[in-house]
């Protein structure tokens, strides 16, 4: 069986979070919400507070399968300031595990340096953050190990793309058409 983090930080999107969330919990995979600044409710950007299951200092050890962050803002802005969430990403990037992103958070992989010559996207305007990539236009890309969508309206999409990574299409194609999307 799969299993994935998501790390929250207060102001992220929460239908990004959450959606990705549900879609891969009826794949099958065991999905972790994380609160990146140790308290286990964190509140989103639109004022929706959601209860994590564990503190980024139960999990500091732990390798996923796979590491997700959701966008938002100022959510994005906690996620690059967290010590603790950038040494994660690049323990799982040595490993090989797959990193995902979508809206403004994938300048945080920029940021560190993990898109030098990877296809990539993100939220308008913050292009400038997804530092050595090559940017597309795509809704979702996927690179190697690195995943990373446009804004809310690509979260099926990411979900699917996440949920094929960690499985297989047939999977993913299964969920999708489940929720009649």
């Amino acid at each position: 069986m799969k299993h994935a983090a998501i790390y929250l930080a207060p102001g992220f999107e929460e239908c990004e979070a959450l959606m990705t969330v549900d879609l891969l919990k009826r794949a099958g995979i065991i999905v972790t919400m994380v609160s990146v600044h140790n308290i286990h409710e964190v509140t989103g950007s639109h004022n929706i507070t959601v209860k994590t299951d564990k503190n980024i200092s139960d999990v500091k050890d732990v390798l996923y399968d796979a590491i997700i962050m959701p966008g938002g803002m100022p959510g994005t802005a906690h996620l690059l300031e967290s010590e603790d969430i950038t040494d994660i990403i690049k323990k799982h990037h040595e490993k090989d595990k797959i990193l995902a992103a979508i809206c403004a958070a994938p300048s945080v992989y920029g940021v560190l340096g993990l898109l030098n010559d990877k296809k990539a996207i993100c939220f308008p305007g913050f292009e400038e953050n997804l530092h050595g990539a090559h940017i597309t236009e795509q809704k979702v890309v996927r690179d190697g190990n690195m995943i990373t969508a446009k804004a809310l309206g690509s979260a099926f999409e990411f979900a699917h793309t996440l949920i094929e990574a960690l499985y297989n299409k047939e999977k993913a194609d299964q969920v999708i058409h489940s929720v009649y999307y």
